[in-house]
């Protein structure tokens, strides 16, 4: 079973090609750039060295978010495109999942993957491995900083902090937190595709004509529209 995972969910852009248990390869960067001018060439540029044809494909995967609402929406809608056209099953998985998968799988404790979503935001949720399993302990949310911590602190473990935006929160964690606040190398923030792909080998399919993306929140112009059709 090959899979496609692709991954424009945030900064990074993640290509990843599975094939059963094997990491054919992989396609990262974290370079700020147009996803959607770089991502087919990323994924034809992997396919092609990796010796692999559309028609070789048995499964889409994307990081249906949350994230940059532009970023989820370039990799869904490329997902979508394939699936139909190909004719293969496709499946949506948490970035924050996807996150918390490429780091955290050797750490004894609990895993907070992190987006920055501004003005002391951030999506998180709070996951676990166990017998080598990825576990949701809290559902993927939108929530400030100076709130989330708090919370963990009640835990009986350590907490691993997971991503390229944690610098920007860090200090309000620390703070928080002290030393059951643990943080990921800088090598390690980056999301895997492969660990996407893998996620998303044992999750049941989705129809790509009714899939959507997990934005969480809506988007600003989204939210100003609504509001204004409310005073109205």
């Amino acid at each position: 079973m090959k899979i496609l995972s692709i991954d424009t969910s945030n900064y990074a852009l993640g290509i990843g090609l599975l094939d059963d248990s094997q990491v054919m390869g992989e396609y990262i960067s974290n370079i700020k750039k147009n996803h959607s001018v770089r991502v087919m060439p990323a994924i034809q540029t992997l396919m092609n060295e990796c010796g692999v044809n559309p028609k070789d494909l048995t499964k889409i995967v994307v990081a249906k978010g949350p994230g940059s609402y532009t970023g989820v929406r370039i990799g869904v809608t490329i997902a979508k495109t394939l699936a139909w056209t190909l004719n293969i099953p496709m499946t949506g998985v948490s970035s924050l999942e996807t996150l918390a998968a490429s780091a955290g799988r050797y750490f004894n404790g609990y895993i907070s993957p992190l987006f920055d979503a501004r003005r002391g935001q951030i999506y998180t949720g709070l996951y676990q491995f166990k017998d080598g399993k990825l576990l949701t302990v809290e559902s993927d949310k939108l929530v400030m900083t100076a709130d989330w911590a708090p919370k963990l602190k009640e835990l009986d473990r350590d907490i691993l902090f997971i991503g390229t935006d944690l610098p920007l929160h860090r200090q309000v964690i620390k703070d928080l937190l002290g030393t059951k606040a643990q943080f990921a190398e800088v090598t390690e923030h980056n999301p895997r595709p492969a660990e996407l792909a893998l996620l998303g080998s044992d999750k049941p399919a989705e129809d790509p004509h009714s899939f959507v993306p997990n934005y969480i929140r809506l988007a600003e112009a989204e939210a100003k529209w609504l509001e204004s059709q409310k005073k109205q």
